[in-house]
């Protein structure tokens, strides 16, 4: 049930904001009040760090825990629970569940893997859905690219993908749908791999998935429903973060022409903008994920007390000025670019490398075999997904 709203403590997030801006009250909090009490939409209070260095020392001090931040009661942004995953764990399980895991996030297996994201890419662009405009970028390539890509690296089978991929809308949903959707969306990912683990038990595959079924039935490591959770939290974070991001980028793009043909005209310089456009988009729409302290520690020159609610924000952090220079501005070749996109500390996100080949990649795959690429409507005209954890366009059509 939902607390009231106590004294000196704004609900947060503040407001709504359009497209792919920030929060203005960002840059106030950073200059005069770095760590300050917040009221989140379910119980009660908080507080709100914005300071790029106080949100990487959350981020990585291990006196502030992820798990605790999900049990009943605390202070959070959604109605319904959380699933469970590597994301709410905390170490010593932590450490050793992400050791499994490293196995096959590593540089080398990207690296190998980067011709096939081209492959799905030029394949996607030359298909039916993308071969005449206009072109919906989000169904026609940035999702099916996303999907296809997260699916074959882990060994998902993606002709599946008709089981799963209805789900994700509502498991990324904070009010587009009822909490009892929003359950019900969670279960049914589950159960479809539930049904895949135990068929890996039947019969082993030799994919990433399968070895990891395999070897936590030789090690005890992981159970099923340990297995379950891993599967889908692989596949749910790979499909919906990189395919939004990759709207957002061309977007991004496509509303500032010069810094495009710029990118058309220097390819090599796409690692650099990809780097700076993960800086400048605000993609989670509450800012950051909770922690709780298990004992008094100061941040920001301020006790936090053992127990409380920290929410370190990322979107507010990736706008420091004393950090980067013009914050409020893209520049593509901005090095260094100390970015915290990807999260920082023991969660520090296990997939990036791959996110980041997959949005180099389908970056310049489209901009390479669409010169003339552009919206096929205003940049105001654009609908933006509403009541959703992450900030993306609904359907971005685009010409050439």
């Amino acid at each position: 049930m939902t607390r009231p709203r106590e004294p000196h403590a704004p609900d947060y997030p503040f407001h709504t904001c359009p497209a792919l801006e920030v929060q203005p009250e960002y840059d106030r909090l950073r200059q005069d009040d770095p760590i300050s009490r917040v009221t989140l939409p379910y119980g009660g209070q908080a507080w709100l760090v914005t300071r790029h260095e106080d949100v990487r020392f959350v981020l990585s001090d291990s006196r502030f825990s992820r798990a605790a931040s999900v049990r009943p009661g605390a202070p959070r942004f959604f109605e319904q629970p959380v699933a469970d995953g590597l994301g709410y764990l905390d170490p010593p399980r932590h450490t050793d569940v992400r050791r499994l895991l490293n196995r096959a996030f590593t540089a080398r297996r990207v690296q190998a893997f980067r011709p096939r994201v081209r492959q799905i890419a030029e394949e996607l662009l030359g298909g039916p859905a993308g071969r005449t405009p206009p072109m919906d970028l989000v169904t026609a390539y940035a999702q099916p690219l996303a999907g296809q890509v997260v699916c074959e690296f882990v060994g998902v089978p993606y002709e599946d993908s008709e089981r799963f991929a209805p789900f994700f809308d509502a498991v990324v949903s904070t009010t587009a749908f009822a909490p009892e959707e929003i359950q019900d969306a969670v279960i049914g990912v589950q159960r479809y791999f539930t049904d895949l683990v135990a068929a890996e038990r039947r019969a082993p595959s030799d994919t990433f998935f399968g070895e990891l079924v395999r070897q936590s039935g030789d090690e005890g490591t992981l159970d099923d429903q340990e297995l379950v959770n891993l599967g889908f939290g692989a596949v749910v974070a790979g499909y919906e973060t990189t395919s939004s991001q990759l709207c957002n980028f061309t977007f991004l793009l496509l509303t500032r022409p010069e810094r495009l043909k710029s990118l058309q005209a220097n390819p090599e310089e796409i690692p650099d903008a990809v780097e700076e456009l993960l800086r400048y988009v605000p993609l989670l729409s509450y800012g950051g994920n909770p922690v709780v302290a298990t004992e008094d520690v100061t941040v920001a020159g301020h006790l936090v007390r053992a127990g409380e609610t920290i929410v370190p924000s990322n979107n507010a952090a990736n706008r420091d000025g004393e950090v980067f220079a013009d914050p409020q501005d893209i520049d593509l070749r901005r090095r260094p670019n100390p970015h915290l996109a990807f999260h920082h500390g023991p969660h520090f996100c296990l997939g990036s490398q791959l996110a980041r080949a997959e949005l180099q990649i389908g970056l310049r795959t489209l901009i390479e075999s669409r010169p003339h690429l552009a919206l096929d409507l205003p940049p105001e005209d654009v609908v933006w997904k509403q009541g959703s954890v992450l900030r993306a366009p609904s359907a971005l059509p685009v010409r050439w």
